[in-house]
């Protein structure tokens, strides 16, 4: 073989090993790119953070009482380092309020507004509404945070004064700067409740 020819056949070599190395590189790379993808599937795929009745956030899902209310809102209450949470449910044109408190075990109740029950001046210590007689219970002056939409729960603070009545019934009187807020249901068990992760925004905009 000549020199020349010599030349030609370790010019052909090195392209083909500068070739071989090229079309390695490519694949390391597509499968690392692979494995990235496979990886953000796997990720997007895993469940959603689970819901508990104390981390119930804005756009979340509670299914009950034949219902998909949508937490419009949340109040948090702190009665001198004592904490509780109301959360505001919308279902279209209704609304329901779910009250959640944990002191030696987790209390939720399921509340409707009531709007057929006079108050004025100070809260009596027993009271009937709906055939059910109430008696007060707790009552306090509290402070409260609060996000998403409370409707007339706006002030900085609030008296409140709880009741109870027969089979787990409760009625609970919000004083607001002078505006009673009133609401009235049962105490229900949390695993009655299904939580659903939500997308963190409201559905009622108004």
């Amino acid at each position: 073989m000549t020199k020349g020819a010599e030349q030609v056949v370790l010019t052909w070599i090195w392209i083909g090993i500068v070739a071989i190395a090229v079309i390695g590189t490519v694949l390391v790379i597509r499968q690392r790119q692979g494995k990235a993808l496979t990886g953000r599937a796997e990720r997007q795929a895993l469940p959603p953070l689970q819901r508990t009745v104390f981390t119930l956030q804005i756009g979340d899902i509670v299914q009950y009482d034949g219902g998909d209310w949508v937490v419009e809102g949340r109040l948090t209450f702190d009665d001198n380092g004592y904490t509780w949470f109301e959360y505001m449910l919308q279902d279209r044109d209704e609304v329901r309020w779910l009250s959640v408190e944990e002191d030696d075990r987790v209390d939720v109740f399921w509340m409707e507004p009531v709007t057929d029950l006079e108050i004025s001046g100070e809260p009596p210590k027993q009271l009937t509404y709906a055939g059910t007689i109430y008696q007060r219970g707790e009552s306090g002056t509290v402070r409260m945070t609060r996000i998403g939409t409370t409707l007339n729960r706006q002030a900085q603070r609030c008296r409140y004064f709880d009741y109870s009545g027969s089979n787990d019934q409760v009625l609970s009187i919000e004083d607001w700067d002078g505006e009673f807020e009133i609401t009235a249901g049962r105490r229900i068990r949390p695993s009655a409740l299904s939580l659903l992760p939500g997308d963190g925004r409201r559905v009622y905009d108004d």
